[in-house]
């Protein structure tokens, strides 16, 4: 055991409370969620007033838990991960504190974790192949993100979002078809009774920026479809509405990192992201690397939303990195893909 090192995660970014033990970056010890998705559907979305408060109620007993999985106390434990941005801040700040309490009370490392990098690191967990440098895609609530991650820790943006994130564009559409929060989940089980070619909606092509992404257009169109559809009495098929929607998203996911792919010589795609559990963009990017004869990768559904394994896998990496955090570490709402702000 001394040999090893352990990693223990914490997540609070949105509406999970998380915490795992992670041993040597890639073995996961336990891995504990407490989810607020059904207290926020009764909102339509996630309340971060509400979200603060149920953190501060449920972060002891999700570390607890994990530990005791582990079958590990913190005296086994050689430094604390915590994500520290981005997010809401008031849901940061809950498990920022609770990491800093917990590393300082038992003398332990503190390492504050990039949560989209928490995402990426989720495929080292189950693809132990898995090293950098390779092509990313990153697909989830508040991030559309092209990029290569160079090294650990070290990623080169090759395109974003310009509006809206893929997994905000899902949340509004469902939201407008009246199947509710969380839209992801819903758009993806509706369309799987739909036509994705019942209706063709628009794909946006950003001038001198390929591989950036825009969904708002998508979204109004959507919404466009659904007015007239009203103004003239006619009844829309929610399933192909769904299905159609969501091949468009799909597209441009898919087209963008395949067309990056063979431009910078990459023969692998690495799935990340709350959004990269959705069934038809596994397998779209699945069918395009066929065909291209590139390697696909991507975690499991309990590693695609947010989970603390994933910020223990990062920690890891940062922690042999040298890597560490002081006692201002603090919560950084709007933190960027590769900064640092500590």
């Amino acid at each position: 055991m001394s040999e090893d090192v352990l990693i223990l995660g914490i997540e609070s970014s949105c509406d999970e409370t998380a915490a795992a033990v992670v041993r040597n970056g890639r073995e996961v010890l336990s891995n504990v969620i407490s989810s607020q998705i059904d207290l926020h559907t009764l909102f339509g979305g996630v309340v971060p007033e509400i979200a603060s408060r149920k953190h501060i109620e449920k972060i002891n007993q999700v570390i607890d838990q994990a530990l005791a999985d582990a079958c590990v106390t913190l005296d086994d434990i050689t430094a604390v991960a915590v994500t520290y941005g981005p997010g809401l801040v008031g849901a940061l700040l809950v498990g920022v504190a609770q990491a800093k309490a917990i590393a300082w009370a038992k003398d332990l490392p503190l390492v504050g974790v990039h949560h989209i990098e928490g995402h990426v690191c989720a495929n080292f967990i189950e693809h132990q192949e898995l090293e950098p440098p390779f092509l990313c895609l990153i697909v989830s609530g508040g991030h559309t993100h092209l990029v290569i991650m160079k090294d650990y820790g070290e990623f080169e943006i090759l395109g974003r979002t310009r509006d809206d994130a893929a997994g905000e564009a899902f949340d509004k559409v469902a939201r407008a078809v009246g199947l509710g929060y969380p839209g992801g989940p819903k758009i993806d089980r509706a369309a799987r009774e739909g036509n994705p070619h019942a209706i063709e909606f628009p794909r946006a092509h950003i001038e001198g920026a390929p591989y950036d992404f825009s969904f708002s257009g998508l979204k109004s169109a959507v919404l466009n479809y659904l007015n007239h559809a009203k103004m003239r009495g006619e009844e829309v098929s929610v399933p192909d509405l769904a299905a159609s929607f969501q091949n468009a998203v799909v597209d441009a996911l898919v087209s963008r990192a395949v067309m990056a792919a063979k431009e910078f010589g990459y023969r692998q795609i690495v799935l990340a992201g709350g959004v990269a559990s959705n069934t038809a963009l596994r397998r779209g990017l699945e069918e395009a690397c066929r065909k291209e004869n590139l390697a696909f990768c991507f975690p499991s559904p309990v590693y695609c939303t947010d989970n603390a394994a994933m910020i223990g896998a990062a920690g890891y990496y940062e922690y042999q990195k040298g890597v560490r955090s002081g006692w201002e570490l603090n919560a950084v709402p709007n933190l960027k893909l590769g900064e640092r702000a500590f």
